[in-house]
């Protein structure tokens, strides 16, 4: 087998050359390095069958997704991709620059690295709900190792003592324009694995009887593991072959042909891959509670969200709770108290949570991810990948805007809406009170693609019926009359000045915005321009890329007139009361943009 398994790699490496040739572009000499490890997985080490999609699988997560080329090429050395490796880079071609899911054997993309890991972990806690066998592997390279992302999945994983999870590190030494900051010193990567209470193991990554020996020993570990790789980066090929400067740099047609001379040629021989365990896994499904609120009762969204998530979950064991360690301020907690197995803590480490969000739903969880709507922008990337990698999950943001309070800028979420709305195929929901965040909640369950709630800290009265009825890309209409000078927008919290200003006038419509995006432009126009002509849009928001800048954007080319009311500044401590009148979101400062 080690005879065999080396053939391979030299195959492996002979099809990388010569399409990246092809393609005139790619990473070359990053695959060469990692050829005997690929081959020591996806033809020994690695069950799965020829379903992409079957549960049972391993997983393989090709965190250094520049390496896209060997991946490719042994998917279709393996039988499990018919396409031409030739068509790689092609714009027809489901062989991207980097791995994404429009290549039905990729789960995750990667390329934007230092993200891999998380996913991973996602995936190994998967298999440990789910009570199945399969193991997850993720290939690291070294430069990336450095990217803090990884280091919260590698707490994370021994905290869990994830056994179930296989991290191979590419030490190759080099990076895109120099060395790495540890270079070959394995010993040293070695010492922060162990402190961290990994099982690592020192290898060399191009002797097929030590890659075969140290997966082995992952096999029977009781603690994740890393196999520490030293390896050279475009091995097999002397005038690339650890030399700096050949980073992301294919071949010309001359020095493909002066490579393949220096590499094997053999033909490929017969391997047998090992068919998955099958694991039973059945999902009883009850239709969730609705829970019953008093008009007038005073219940933050925040808590409403809980409450929701919570009565789902009890009534479906694949919706999950992540939380980033806020649980009792976000209200995911009632997940923890009533069906503690089906929450999980990410502790404070957005970006791996984001990551295990992406991970867990990719083995078909239903999953929440819950904490302050201020501390998601540091995953934005993590978000960003999750976009294309085809997501499905729900995260929630809590102590949106400055009605938060006393709390201060660093606290104030005000810039989530913008970064949501910037993701492709993104769902964006912002309830006002406790029936419509109860009822998006339950929404989102439902929904596909990357869906956001935004939840507010204070209380607000209860402003629905229990029977009222929420859709995707819609708004209520909450007051109207035929003598309306002008139409106020409200979201969350601004949805209770806008009627707090009503009261006073008396001559305004006001409208719930409850769906951020996608949004129906059409019917919010046609009503605007029978009730005013005007529109005031208050938002407890920046300017840039929020609910204000959406609409006026919609609304261009009519001859609608608008008033946009949002925070313009980094705001300061103070009392809600204080906040709102400060920077001129709340009923007196409607009353006066109507003026």
């Amino acid at each position: 087998m080690k005879r065999e398994l080396q053939e391979i790699a030299n195959i492996l490496r002979r099809d990388v050359i010569k399409m990246t040739t092809a393609a005139e572009s790619g990473h070359p000499t990053s695959c060469m390095s990692c050829a005997e490890i690929i081959s020591a997985l996806f033809f020994n080490e690695m069950r799965y069958n020829k379903d992409p999609f079957n549960p049972d699988n391993d997983e393989f997560i090709l965190s250094k997704g520049h390496a896209a080329p060997i991946l490719y090429a042994a998917l279709h050395r393996a039988g499990r991709l018919k396409e031409k490796l030739t068509n790689l880079r092609k714009l027809t071609s489901s062989l991207e620059g980097h791995p994404t899911p429009k290549l039905k054997w990729i789960k995750v993309a990667t390329g934007s690295l230092g993200q891999g890991l998380s996913a991973g972990v996602g995936m190994a806690l998967a298999a440990k709900l789910q009570k199945r066998k399969f193991r997850t592997y993720v290939l690291i390279g070294d430069s990336e190792s450095a990217e803090g992302s990884n280091f919260e999945a590698i707490q994370l994983a021994a905290h869990y003592k994830l056994n179930n999870l296989c991290a191979i590190l590419d030490v190759n030494r080099l990076g895109q324009t120099k060395q790495t900051m540890l270079g070959h010193n394995v010993e040293e990567y070695k010492k922060r694995y162990d402190a961290f209470g990994w099982n690592s193991i020192i290898i060399d990554g191009h002797d097929i009887e030590q890659i075969l020996k140290a997966l082995k020993k992952a096999r029977e570990s009781n603690k994740p593991t890393i196999i520490i790789a030293k390896t050279f980066k475009g091995k097999g090929i002397r005038f690339l072959e650890n030399e700096i400067g050949h980073h992301g740099e294919a071949l010309d047609h001359k020095k493909m042909l002066m490579a393949l001379k220096e590499l094997p040629n053999p033909k490929f021989p017969y391997i047998k891959i090992q068919k998955p365990t099958k694991t039973k896994f059945k999902i009883k499904l009850k239709k969730p509670n609705n829970i019953n609120y008093k008009l007038g009762e005073e219940i933050a969204t925040k808590e409403a969200y809980g409450n929701a998530l919570a009565s789902l979950a009890e009534r479906n064991q694949n919706i999950l709770a992540i939380d980033a360690e806020v649980s009792n301020s976000t209200f995911s907690e009632e997940v923890k108290e009533k069906t503690p197995k089906q929450f999980i803590e990410a502790y404070i480490a957005e970006q791996n949570m984001i990551g295990m969000a992406l991970g867990l739903s990719k083995k078909d969880f239903n999953v929440f991810a819950s904490s302050f709507s201020a501390f998601l922008s540091r995953a934005h990337d993590q978000l960003r990948m999750a976009a294309v990698s085809d997501a499905n999950f729900t995260v929630c943001g809590s102590h949106s805007g400055v009605s938060i309070g006393k709390d201060g800028a660093s606290q104030m979420g005000l810039e989530d809406i913008s970064m949501f709305r910037s993701l492709p195929n993104s769902i964006i929901f912002y309830p006002s009170d406790a029936v419509s965040t109860e009822k998006l909640t339950k929404l989102c369950a439902k929904l596909k693609g990357i869906k956001y709630i935004r939840t507010t800290r204070p209380k607000t009265p209860v402003i629905y019926k229990n029977s009222e009825n929420f859709k995707i890309g819609d708004f209520k209409v909450l007051k109207k009359s035929k003598k309306d000078k002008a139409v106020v927008v409200g979201s969350g919290i601004t949805v209770h000045e806008a009627l707090k200003a009503y009261k006073e006038l008396k001559n305004i419509a006001v409208i719930d915005l409850y769906c951020v995006k996608p949004f129906n432009s059409k019917k919010f126009i046609k009503f605007i321009k029978k009730h005013g002509n005007k529109v005031i849009i208050a938002e407890d928001h920046y300017k840039e890329g929020g609910i204000g800048e959406m609409l006026i954007s919609e609304l261009k080319n009519t001859n609608i007139k608008i008033k946009h009311l949002y925070i313009p500044e980094i705001p300061h401590s103070g009392t809600q009361e204080q906040l709102l009148n400060k920077y001129k979101i709340n009923s007196k400062a409607i009353i006066n943009a109507l003026k």
